[in-house]
């Protein structure tokens, strides 16, 4: 679960049946699913951008990809993010940047991944990068057979 930085009401959660939804405190009774994992794969974490409260990122069960989300534009990852060689188990936004994820996987690496280069809605339409995008800088790698499970900052 993660809270909007932005509004204290609204919060995100995953679950084990493949759905982000968005909640509002003042109207509990109802939730928004705002997209769905292929094939219904369970999703583990969700993380809420600090700066740029229409970004979520989540990762899926035994996957090796971090999908990012525009809240604005349901059903439709704005980024997969392809790095890992193992399933990803941790991630978090950059606190003072919106354009900054981390994410640490089983394969022993934590990657900082640079999302300026996602493309920005046109007259209402997402455009589509087919090429390999955004770019990634190795922050850590683990020797031997250590797992990184938790990712922070620290402000």
């Amino acid at each position: 679960m993660a809270f909007a930085k932005s509004n204290k009401d609204l919060f995100a959660s995953v679950g084990a049946d493949g759905s982000v939804r968005l909640f509002d405190l003042r109207r509990l009774q109802h939730s928004t699913i705002v997209y769905e994992s292929s094939d219904l794969v369970p999703l583990l974490r969700i993380a809420w951008n600090t700066e740029d409260p229409n970004y979520l990122a989540t990762i899926m069960m035994d996957s090796p990809t971090v999908t990012v989300l525009d809240i604005r534009v349901p059903s439709i990852p704005v980024a997969e993010l392809n790095g890992h060689k193992g399933a990803v188990n941790s991630i978090a936004w950059a606190p003072h940047s919106a354009c900054h994820i981390a994410s640490a996987s089983d394969d022993g690496k934590a990657l900082i991944w640079d999302l300026s280069s996602i493309p920005k809605p046109v007259e209402g339409r997402w455009t589509v990068s087919l090429s390999p995008f955004p770019l990634f800088l190795l922050a850590f790698c683990a020797s031997a057979r250590p797992h990184t499970n938790t990712y922070t900052y620290s402000p």
